[in-house]
Parts: C-alpha cells; structure tokens; sequence
C-alpha cells in the first residue's frame, strides 16, 4: 500500500485481528468522483448508514480492474486519501441497471435513500464514467452491485 494513511489503519486492524495477518494488502479508495460526494460517503460508511456500492461492468473491465469478492478488505479514505475506515465485502451481486430495487437503492445510503435518488445519481456518475471510454449507459447496462459491512475504524 502507497497510502501511509490506509497503511497504519491497516496495521491498528492487524494488532487487533491477528487472524486476518496473512491476508493481502487491502485495496486504498474514496468513493465518487469528486471531493463533497467522496468525503460524504466516507462518513456516511462510518456511520453504517452506506453498506453498498455500485459500479458498471464496463468500467470495471475497461479500466482493467478485477471483480469485487465476497472477503475482500478496502480501506476507504475521503478524497484528500486520509483513511477512514475499512470494510469487508459481503456480498457481489451482477445485475441489469433497471432492476434495482427500493432495498439496494436503500443500502447505498446516499440522498433520501429512495430508488429514484439512487437511479438519477447513478445514471449521472455512470455517464461521466462511462463517457471516458466513449461508452453511454443504458437502462440494461450491467452493474456490479457490491455490498459490505464496516469492520474497523479509529
């Protein structure tokens, strides 16, 4: 890990969960693509009221990452990259963009927690991603629904 910050969460977690010293380094990220929705989710995970994210398949694949799976550590950090906490991943679910439901939309936490908030603010983020790889979203698009509990925080 590069990230001093998410290096020294990392290693308070290890001093506490010994269990967990042979796992591999956990992955460093923010949330969103700009700094008030970064640092808002930040909190909003500390706080166990954001248990969920989503990203688009496509994007994933073009920016030759690997899927998310259940097990895997993240620190998250807010934008400036001062970590946060850190999160296990629970649950990696693909699906179509218009399939999501009140539930998951829920479990995202952002905004008034409702569908319609959670489809228009994603639709926004997904084109701006998306529009990198002179892709477009579409309603059948597939998304990679990613779910997590808060494992470790100062």
């Amino acid at each position: 890990m590069e990230n001093a910050s998410a290096r020294n969460l990392w290693g308070d977690y290890l001093d506490h969960h010994l269990e967990d010293a042979f796992h591999e380094a956990p992955k460093t990220m923010h949330f969103c693509d700009n700094e008030a929705a970064a640092n808002a989710c930040a909190e909003l995970v500390k706080a166990g009221i954001k248990t969920a994210t989503t990203s688009t398949l496509l994007g994933i694949q073009h920016r030759k990452e690997r899927l998310p799976k259940i097990g895997d550590y993240t620190v998250v950090t807010d934008w400036q990259g001062e970590a946060k906490c850190i999160i296990r991943t629970t649950k990696v679910t693909l699906k179509p963009f218009f399939s999501i439901d009140e539930d998951y939309a829920k479990k995202e936490g952002e905004g008034d927690k409702t569908l319609a908030h959670w489809k228009k603010v994603r639709w926004e983020y997904f084109t701006r991603e998306l529009a990198a790889f002179d892709r477009k979203p579409n309603e059948s698009m597939i998304v990679v629904c990613e779910e997590f509990e808060k494992i470790f925080e100062r």
